[in-house]
């Protein structure tokens, strides 16, 4: 098995790094994942990312990757809510491992360092929404998140149907 590396990237590595980061987002889209995007358009892929790393500028997301074999393969983004009163907490976005690197534990210790993360920061509230049913429903109750409850119809799939997505929290 290969070695996985993880690392926070500034806006500047980020940025340098943008066609990996596209390209794990993109595979992770034509896979079927429910990530904010319905096909594999790349303009507006490029325009999230492009979006997000300004934020990473800014201070108000964090990301971090995962690397194998040099290659990001692996994201999760930190958004931390600039509210008065929300400063205590923080979303976690874009938990994405590319298909041909699952099954490894790579979501699992990402959502792990995120949350240290957040922690660190001073956050006592995480929150994330996900598809209802999703195998990352499953990883996210194994991590030990809760369920605050469920959306019909929230977020149109890549099939074209309108899923329900499971809005979850934890208390750190």
């Amino acid at each position: 098995m290969t070695t996985i590396a993880y690392q926070t990237l500034s806006a500047e590595a980020a940025n340098q790094l943008s066609d990996e980061l596209y390209e794990v987002l993109s595979a992770c889209v034509r896979d079927g994942a429910s990530v904010g995007f319905i096909n594999n358009d790349p303009e507006p892929m490029a325009n999230f990312w492009q979006s997000a790393i300004a934020d990473l500028a800014s201070g108000e997301k964090q990301l971090l990757v995962a690397r194998q074999q040099q290659r990001i393969v692996g994201t999760v983004i930190v958004e931390f809510c600039r509210k008065p009163n929300g400063n205590h907490r923080a979303e976690i976005a874009k938990l994405l491992v590319h298909p041909v690197a699952r099954r490894q534990g790579i979501a699992r210790e990402l959502l792990a360092r995120a949350e240290q993360l957040a922690q660190q920061e001073g956050k006592t509230l995480l929150v994330l929404d996900t598809r209802t049913g999703d195998v990352a429903e499953q990883l996210y109750l194994a991590q030990n998140w809760q369920v605050s409850g469920q959306i019909p119809a929230f977020a149109r799939s890549t099939e074209n149907q309108l899923d329900a997505t499971t809005v979850m929290y934890k208390l750190l």
